[in-house]
């Protein structure tokens, strides 16, 4: 976890690979068992009606974003999982604030979101690619060199307001290697059911890398707080990647506390009427 206030090195505080005596099959089970774990507190959330859990995936391209989802997701009941994608912004989303369209994708209470990239975009890619900020047709004046201080202070209290109102957030930045990127650009190159998952823009952004990880590192310094820390994890090695962010999403959700609802005697009174009616029947 991202230490709230802090200046970091992900360079010098953090891992994008971590050598375990574990091997690959050992992880992928205690991912299968996790995730039963991560059902169990799901169902508990749904029938509390009370709280929701909105997590944040934001990485490089390739780091693996999809297939966490897919894999720490996989046992969930959809009804209560939304997963939302955010792309290039639309004609009508560009008329309305930058949080706009990610307000109305937020989950119900009982439900989980998550968002694969978010409004961290507007402070990270946005930044990195300064010409994006015309697209979003703001007055000349608010576009000066404090436009990215206002905006983790809009996003830091944005998020307080949603822990205020029973919404978790949970932000990981899943930490690639640029050789490992490389590596998994090349594999999609290699393999033509993968084409469409790669654009040459993919390859040509690396030349940003650096400025990219000044991006994160002063935006985890300002927005790593106590109500929705930001968690750094390696992902150079996709089964422990899935491991370690399934294990914070169920740790999370069993500190929320939620339980099935009680009964009153009234409606205690009800079942055992509802068990007359079912037993006398032919």
């Amino acid at each position: 976890m991202v230490p709230p206030g802090q200046k970091v090195s992900l360079a010098k505080d953090y891992k994008t690979d971590l050598k375990l005596p574990i091997e690959k099959a050992e992880l992928q089970e205690r991912l299968a068992e996790g995730v039963l774990q991560l059902a169990s507190e799901q169902d508990r959330l749904y029938a509390d009606n009370k709280q929701s859990l909105l997590v944040i995936l934001q990485a490089m391209d390739a780091a693996g974003k999809d297939s966490t989802v897919k894999h720490v997701m996989s046992g969930l009941n959809p009804q209560s999982v939304i997963v939302r994608s955010f792309k290039v912004p639309s004609a009508e989303e560009l008329d309305h604030d930058y949080m706009w369209r990610y307000s109305r994708a937020l989950p119900e209470r009982g439900c989980i979101g998550i968002f694969n990239r978010s409004y961290y975009e507007e402070v990270l890619v946005i930044r990195v690619h300064p010409d994006l900020l015309e697209c979003q047709q703001l007055p000349d004046h608010l576009k000066d060199k404090k436009i990215w201080h206002r905006r983790f202070e809009e996003i830091n209290n944005y998020e307080q307001y949603l822990s205020n109102n029973g919404t978790t957030v949970l932000k990981f930045f899943l930490y690639l290697s640029k050789e490992e990127q490389k590596k998994r650009f090349l594999g999609r190159i290699d393999n033509k059911d993968k084409h469409w998952k790669f654009s040459a823009d993919d390859a040509r952004d690396r030349r940003l890398w650096k400025d990219y990880i000044a991006a994160y590192e002063d935006c985890f310094a300002h927005t790593s707080t106590k109500c929705a820390p930001w968690y750094v994890i390696p992902a150079d090695q996709k089964p422990l990647t899935r491991l370690c962010v399934a294990h914070i999403i169920q740790k999370t959700m069993k500190g929320l506390g939620a339980s099935y609802p009680k009964l009153n005697k009234s409606q205690h009174l009800e079942l055992q009427e509802a068990r007359k009616i079912l037993e006398a029947e032919k």
